[in-house]
């Protein structure tokens, strides 16, 4: 195996807090790694010190000799004045010039829908810029490939076209992404930031999920071992004057080794968000004859739906599609052209949008934020819980409570605003791209949450796992203001486009060759 990336005992703080202690492992050439964590664990600093943008506490870093590594940050840096193509264009190697690099960047960028090539990046949105960074690594032809959230920003057609290039390309990869699906098709072996470690799976992310459940499993019975041990030697400690001789010194230092070991924190493996969602009536929201357009442009037309109790749809389409502004229309912030809706009595919206995060102040304690929307929540008839306690179900410990906002990470920050979202104990709720910056495990709690919600759920999602486990239909945008009822998961509705394309090409094929045999 030939070695690309040598870690060696890898620690990082930030004050008094560790982020991670004693990292050693390999990058060999055709690993494609994984890198999962909880948010604030770590995972965007680990990149950040790997690619030198961020400096270590101890340890080594070593690459091989004159590997080409290619980096796509969170947030990745540009010139607002330069070109979109001239940005992406690969520079040309030392030995000649590369004439066919514009052309490959017209085509990479092409591919991930960004068509005015002559725009300045600075008048881009934050998903185009991330989608220029993205074409402008793979352009540059890399060895080792470490890429920080590759799909987010990316549509569900894109995400898939880049799962295919990832998998054929002979490329060594090592990525942050919380997409599963993306994870458990592109990747050979999965790493885990816990507790300040680090745990090696050799597989893909269905592997990992097994052999974490035993490692889990495995470790509750160590726990509740030790446990018992420390009662029985807290006995003996009791019973015992002040330590004298070897013996009792080294059962003395044995009891504190215990003891340490005890204090592992289990709970965030078994979090469960049970939140309860007001009452909603038999009248929810009904939709009539409802057209919108923007010029040419036509995002519904005569569009009708009637919202059931308990329903969970799913939104799917391109970029571009309409989505942003259909949700802006049933939340009554946009008005159609035609047709009306008619809102239930009982309906309490929740609103998780992409730029709610705004809305916090930067100066408050993230407890202090929480308890100005209510300092108790209501979660069953019988239950109440403090807004500390509350802030615990969504993995926020009492340390972290009393961090400043500023000081929270991305994906933190999103889990705080769900948190705010969720308290006010809404029954309709509508969730634009929920799944961005969230850590799997908070994913998975969220969709727990979702499966049981006693109400209605619209999500805007490019998660393809998230659509499967929530969406029982997709309203599909198919463009031109045509928007398609289709009953079933995702992964259904691909399966089905995927025949019918099949079924077309086969048909435009038997043409041809009839066309072919009639001209002889």
């Amino acid at each position: 195996m030939v070695s690309y990336l040598q870690i060696e005992k890898l620690t990082k703080s930030f004050g008094d807090r560790l982020l991670f202690a004693d990292v050693t492992f390999g990058v060999y050439e055709g690993d494609k790694i994984g890198i999962v964590a909880q948010n604030g664990a770590g995972k965007s600093t680990f990149l950040n010190i790997l690619c030198g943008k961020e400096d270590y506490d101890s340890g080594s870093v070593v690459f091989r000799n004159g590997l080409k590594v290619g980096y796509l940050e969170q947030l990745p840096p540009f010139d607002p004045e330069q070109s979109v193509l001239d940005y992406a264009t690969p520079a040309p190697d030392h030995d000649g010039d590369d004439w066919s690099g514009p052309d490959r960047a017209r085509q990479m960028l092409t591919q991930f829908k960004i068509t005015d090539l002559s725009q300045p990046m600075g008048q881009l949105s934050g998903g185009q810029a991330k989608r220029a960074a993205l074409a402008k690594v793979l352009l540059s032809g890399p060895q080792l490939l470490i890429l920080d959230e590759p799909t987010n920003h990316l549509d569900i057609e894109m995400t898939e076209w880049l799962e295919g290039w990832l998998t054929r390309q002979r490329v060594t990869l090592l990525m942050v992404t919380h997409d599963r699906y993306f994870l458990d098709k592109v990747c050979n072996k999965i790493i885990e930031i816990d507790r300040q470690q680090i745990f090696t799976y050799e597989g893909n992310f269905d592997y990992y999920l097994r052999k974490r459940q035993e490692r889990m499993e495995n470790l509750s019975a160590e726990l509740a071992r030790v446990k018992n041990l420390l009662r029985t030697e807290l006995e003996w400690m009791r019973r015992q004057p002040q330590a004298r001789g070897s013996k009792a010194k080294y059962r003395i230092d044995s009891f504190h080794d215990l003891e340490r070991r005890s204090h592992v924190d289990l709970r965030q493996q078994n979090v469960e968000l049970n939140v309860s969602s007001s009452y909603i009536g038999n009248k929810i929201f009904e939709a009539r004859n409802v057209s919108k357009a923007f010029g040419e442009k036509r995002i519904l037309n005569d569009w009708s739906y009637d919202f059931a109790r308990y329903d969970k749809v799913g939104i799917v389409g391109e970029n571009g599609a309409g989505k942003s502004t259909f949700i802006k229309m049933l939340l009554g912030e946009v008005q159609p052209d035609s047709g009306h809706f008619d809102i239930g009595q009982t309906v309490r919206w929740g609103y998780y949008s992409q730029e709610g995060m705004t809305d916090f102040d930067e100066n408050k304690k993230v407890i202090d934020a929480v308890r100005e929307i209510a300092e108790e929540v209501r979660i069953d008839e019988k239950t109440r819980l403090f807004a500390s306690q509350f802030l615990s179900h969504f993995l926020f410990t009492p340390e972290t409570q009393q961090k400043y906002i500023h000081k929270l990470s991305g994906g933190e920050r999103r889990r705080l605003y769900l948190a705010t979202v969720l308290m006010r104990q809404p029954n309709f709720l509508i969730l634009d791209e929920p799944t961005n910056d969230l850590d799997i495990m908070t994913l998975t709690i969220l969709e727990d949450y979702l499966v049981g919600f006693k109400g209605c759920v619209i999500v805007v999602s490019h998660d393809r796992f998230f659509l499967d486990r929530i969406a029982e239909h997709l309203f599909v945008f198919e463009g031109d203001g045509v928007i398609r009822d289709f009953p079933g998961n995702y992964s259904t509705y691909r399966h089905c486009l995927r025949q019918q394309e099949k079924e077309e090409r086969e048909e435009r094929e038997r043409k041809e060759l009839e066309e072919r045999a009639k001209r002889g």
